[in-house]
């Protein structure tokens, strides 16, 4: 199913919050950063919240509990349909997204869904898809001329091979960093 970045994020905030209303999820997207990474309004999150409802990835209440003025809230929380969907969104973002792709960046944020085994499984299969992006992009610069392509030229070229290099090299600390994690505390989940 094929799910935005803005409903991905939701999802992913949702699951690991258990119950939150929307006003809650506004809130720490304030707090995370998250306007950065997926670009994300405060009428983006209740449009958001409505599609994934219509999606039945996540059902909703009225929380009679709250106290006090003002209206009474909405929570929201992730249906088993939804929780599969997030998990197989970040499994696949976090193997194959490009190279600045901002799912990723969100796939990070979902990895504690994921068994250690299954992150570093994701991570090889997004260093293999990377290798394959800088081996084409290499290709192509070579058959249209190489280094006797005008600079500006060379320079399209360049650019998304240093993000790739870039990558790689985090991707070689991340899974380094997730095995010396497992081997410490034998743990199921990031």
């Amino acid at each position: 199913m094929e799910i935005s970045n803005v409903e991905f994020m939701l999802l992913q905030i949702i699951f690991e919050q258990k119950k939150v209303s929307g006003y809650e999820i506004n809130q720490l997207v304030v707090e995370r950063g998250y306007r950065d990474w997926g670009d994300i309004g405060s009428t983006s999150i209740y449009v958001g919240l409505k599609k994934l409802s219509k999606k039945q990835l996540v059902n909703s209440y009225l929380d009679t509990s709250k106290q006090g003025k003002g209206p009474t809230p909405r929570k929201f929380e992730v249906t088993d349909k939804g929780a599969k969907i997030l998990k197989q969104n970040t499994l696949e973002f976090l193997s194959s997204s490009r190279e600045r792709d901002n799912r990723f960046d969100l796939a990070l944020a979902s990895m504690p869904l994921l068994t250690t085994e299954e992150v570093l499984a994701a991570l090889q299969k997004r260093k293999d898809f990377l290798t394959e992006v800088a081996k084409n992009i290499n290709r192509k610069f070579e058959t249209q001329g190489g280094i006797s392509l005008p600079f500006h030229v060379q320079a399209l070229f360049r650019h998304p091979l240093l993000f790739i290099k870039t990558e790689m090299e985090f991707m070689d600390i991340l899974i380094t960093d997730l095995l010396e994690k497992s081997d410490d505390k034998e743990m199921d989940k990031c």
